[in-house]
């Protein structure tokens, strides 16, 4: 690479270097011909020399040269940061791949240098090297591929060959040295030798490796010798770094190393002349640490969150909505310029140093980067070192925690300051989780998590309503779980959640239900994205499509994970108050139907395998009732009706063909499964399906034609009703815009004439009398509930064929405004449909709950108190029965 400067930019980057950098100045001198080409305005990185030279000789020379056209690149403001860092560490890949291949020929010639490979971490796995820096690999080796010597082990052999390129690389002369090699990030170091067998590695970091070596790992990379053998081995070990469910303790242990490398080095904590720009308080550390964490905890679901590089991972990490943008910026910033900085340092004496100098050093490294004086470059670093110190202390809240006393009176005296009426029993309970009460709680690594989070637990207990029922519910839950270190964690990183979980375990059965069945759903709520609106459909569906499932059974499994998650936090949102349930229905319907779009098409795609596809023919499916109307709850199920487009009579192309009736019966039943059966990762929607033409007497699937014919010819009126929150939501654009169609047509008049307001009577009569409402808050089945209000609304849009929208609420609008309506009904649809989806969660068997739950009740439903909660029901429900028992919707 050749670069084209500017005369005048290279003239007074090398006077800055000769007048402040004594190395530098030195580089000048011996690459006299390198020099010169830079004062003529070519900037050349290519510094490959020939194979005919020493390997050890060759590789310093390079690296001189290498060292002096990077440095004065930088100073002239020609390469950026980016460069910078790529350039040095494609030459320590270069000289780390040229000392693996001379090591192992030097011993076998005419070897093929395989079986041995260098994995990259730290700066080097991310290629960000800086000047003066060490590389930090693991050499790994496969005994069975491994070139060796007659009657040498491969072991004895891969050592022999680490410490050749190490000799290689770190030997000194007058030319200088290669790379400063540091091996100490392997598997217990102390112990082990230089190489390890790449199978022995694959183990210990399945089985023994320390949560910090996960971080680590976010950066490494095969750099040289045999590539193919290190990828395997990272393939292979990504389970151990990206896990779906985060075990906390790898966090809390990088912010427990970030306070030991503050305490270690505490004469940089102070900002100034002697700060370490690596390790002091906001500096680079931090800010890599700070990107790192968010991976560890994000990464594991979204594997585009595993840029190895800082600042990639950033900007990816603030464009998926996981730390702040301003704060992206800023870190970004500031580690373009500490890193800067940084590589000033090293340059003076070409010393692997990470601190400002002070004195006249201070001045030096200033006046190299162009400022001034030194209280220039304090000044132009301060606000930047600032404000990644502050923002990397907030992901810490600095709680010590209340402390619990051990069994006995003195913790039953502390619970009884805390809330607790029962402090005895309660003392009695804490006692038997400590011993192990349950196989969650047995082991050492759980009972140390647990007495972590422990005060905050008891702390957020003793300020449930309910105290006893609520550690109850929560002992419930420590029972039914297969490991509890991971929420221990989890809510000692997040102390606010244990309030929510405590608030889920004594408010929402359905989702204390949930949880009990499936502890890893709080790992849905450990950012605050978790409380945002539900996205768009087509963003939902790119989450469902991504992952790491690659096969049809793994693709089930990660759209159950990712909907059970997202139901769970829709529901937390209620049981919070962050959300208007309003708007929660909304999101479980995107969720659903997001759902339904991504397992649909991979049945598609898994069937078609086998058995083909029917030509010019495709699978259509209909959304009807609150799936149609966009607007479910908690506990709704899925309102479908399967169709295909084409011919009937056509036949699959596969290598097992079917005709299409029998394809799509076939097909649709797969689908049906693939969304109610349940499997490990947890169940999903339970699927109705007696709403297609003929009921459960007729076929599962039907093409649009007869679709069509039926609901012109045969259909009843309550199956009309159902149609007018059809809403097509799989197919293509052209398959669903002729559904749609038929719809349209038959809703304004291609249909039967028959007694609608008589029909739609009797047909809420008989409901009525089979399907009785569950208790006074049952705002569906209740007289003047919502079912009543679909009913009035649907009698309304078939008899004067105007409002036909399948989103009710917009209906509704849509009658007043034709006159058709009283104008309350849009007001009374809002406030049914928010009561419903809160009570579903909060008193899902239509009882009055209990006067706590009362008050969550009440504040969702946007009203003072529970007794406005009744008024504002009774009144609601008043309003609709004279809509609907008056007849003001008939003709």
């Amino acid at each position: 690479m050749t670069n084209r400067i500017e005369h005048a930019a290279i003239a007074e980057a090398a006077a800055r270097a000769r007048a402040h950098s004594p190395f530098l100045a030195m580089l000048m001198e011996r690459e006299p011909e390198r020099t010169a080409e830079a004062f003529d305005g070519r900037l050349n990185l290519d510094i490959r020399r020939g194979a005919d030279e020493p390997v050890g000789r060759r590789l310093r020379l390079e690296r001189r040269a290498l060292a002096l056209t990077v440095a004065l690149g930088d100073l002239a403001g020609v390469l950026d940061l980016g460069q910078v860092t790529g350039a040095l560490t494609g030459f320590a890949d270069h000289a780390l791949d040229a000392a693996i291949r001379t090591a192992i020929t030097e011993r076998v010639p005419d070897a093929e240098p395989q079986g041995f490979v260098a994995i990259a971490l730290g700066k080097q796995g991310s290629g960000e090297l800086n000047y003066s820096s060490d590389i930090d690999p693991i050499f790994l080796f496969d005994p069975e591929t491994l070139p060796r010597r007659a009657r040498e082990e491969p072991e004895e052999a891969a050592v022999r060959i680490g410490k050749r390129v190490v000799e290689i690389l770190q030997a000194r002369d007058g030319d200088g040295y290669v790379l400063r090699v540091d091996l100490r990030l392997r598997p217990s170091p102390e112990a082990t030798p230089i190489a390890l067998p790449v199978n022995g590695a694959i183990a210990y970091y399945e089985s023994q490796a320390l949560a910090w070596e996960r971080a680590a790992f976010i950066r490494a990379r095969a750099a040289a010798g045999d590539i193919a053998l290190g990828r395997r081995f990272l393939e292979a070990v990504k389970p151990f770094v990206w896990r779906r469910t985060l075990d906390f303790g790898a966090v809390r242990e990088v912010r427990d190393l970030t306070r030991r490398i503050r305490d270690h080095h505490a004469q940089g904590q102070a900002f100034g002349p002697g700060y370490d720009l690596k390790r002091g308080r906001g500096g680079i550390r931090e800010i890599e640490f700070f990107a790192q964490i968010h991976q560890l905890i994000h990464g594991g679901r979204d594997a585009h969150l595993r840029a190895p590089a800082t600042r990639e991972a950033l900007s990816r990490l603030a464009a998926a909505g996981r730390i702040d943008e301003g704060d992206a910026a800023a870190f970004g910033e500031a580690y373009t310029l500490l890193r800067t900085i940084e590589h000033r340092v090293q340059m003076i004496d070409d010393r692997q140093t990470h601190k400002l100098p002070t004195g006249d050093g201070l001045e030096q490294v200033a006046r190299l980067h162009g400022l001034e004086n030194g209280a220039a470059l304090i000044d132009l670093l301060a606000p930047h070192v600032t404000r990644v110190g502050r923002t990397y202390d907030a992901l810490d809240d600095g709680r010590e925690g209340v402390g619990l006393p051990g069994e006995g009176a003195g913790l039953a005296e502390r619970l009884a300051t805390m809330g607790f009426a029962d402090a005895d029993g309660a003392a009695r309970r804490i006692a038997a989780w400590r011993g192990g009460s349950y196989a969650a709680l047995r082991s050492p690594a759980a009972r140390d998590a647990l007495e972590a989070v422990l005060p905050t637990l008891v702390e957020t207990l003793g300020a449930a309503p309910d105290p006893a029922d609520a550690m109850i519910r929560l002992d419930a839950l420590f029972e039914h779980m297969p490991s509890a270190i991971n929420i221990f964690r989890l809510l000692e990183a997040r102390p606010g959640l244990a309030t929510l979980l405590i608030a889920i375990l004594s408010h929402a059965q359905p989702l204390a239900t949930d949880l009990t069945r499936r502890p890893a759903l709080l790992d849905g709520l450990i950012d605050a994205t978790a409380f945002e609106p539900t996205g768009p459909v087509p963003t939902l569906v790119a989450a469902m499509s991504g992952g790491d499932a690659d096969d049809y059974q793994r693709r089930l499994d990660h759209v159950r994970q990712l909907v059970g998650e997202m139901r769970f936090a829709l529901g937390a949102q209620v049981v919070a108050g962050a959300a208007d349930p309003l708007a929660v229905a909304g999101g479980y319907a995107r969720v659903a139907e997001a759902a339904v779009e991504v397992l649909a098409r991979a049945t598609v795609d898994a069937f078609a395998v086998r058995h083909g596809v029917v030509p010019g023919s495709e699978l259509v499916i209909l959304a009807l009732g609150r799936m149609g109307g966009a607007a479910l709850t908690h506990a709704s199920d899925l309102d479908l009706v399967y169709l295909f487009t084409g011919d009937f009579a056509g036949e699959s192309d596969g290598e097992k063909p079917l005709g299409a009736t029998l394809y799509y019966n076939r097909l649709a039943q797969r689908v049906t499964a693939a969304l109610s059966v349940p499997t490990a990762a947890g169940p999903l929607y339970p699927i109705d399906t007696r709403l297609r033409p003929s009921g459960t007497q007729g076929p599962l699937v039907v093409s649009l034609e007869s679709f069509a014919r039926y609901q012109r010819e045969d259909a009843w009126t309550w199956e009309h009703m159902a149609l007018t929150r059809a809403r097509p939501i799989f197919g293509s654009a052209a398959a669903r815009a002729a559904t749609q169609a038929i719809v349209d047509r038959v809703l304004a008049g291609e249909r039967p004439a028959r007694d609608i307001a008589g029909e739609a009577e009797e047909m809420r009569a008989e409901m009525m009398r089979h399907k009785p409402p569950s208790g006074p808050l049952d705002v569906k089945l209740s007289p003047g509930g919502l079912v009543d209000l679909e009913f009035a609304v649907h009698r309304a849009q078939l008899i004067h064929r105007v409002g036909f929208d399948p989103h009710l609420g917009e209906a509704i609008a849509a009658l007043v405004e034709a006159g058709v309506l009283p104008a309350g009904m849009r007001g009374a649809h809002d406030r049914l449909t928010r009561a419903l989806v809160a009570l579903r969660l909060l008193a899902p068997d239509g009882q009055p709950p209990a006067p706590a739950t009362q008050t969550l009740i009440a504040r969702a439903l946007g009203v003072a108190d529970w007794a406005a909660v009744v008024a504002m029901l009774e009144t609601t429900r008043q309003e609709v029965a004279r809509v609907w028992q008056g007849g003001e919707s008939k003709a």
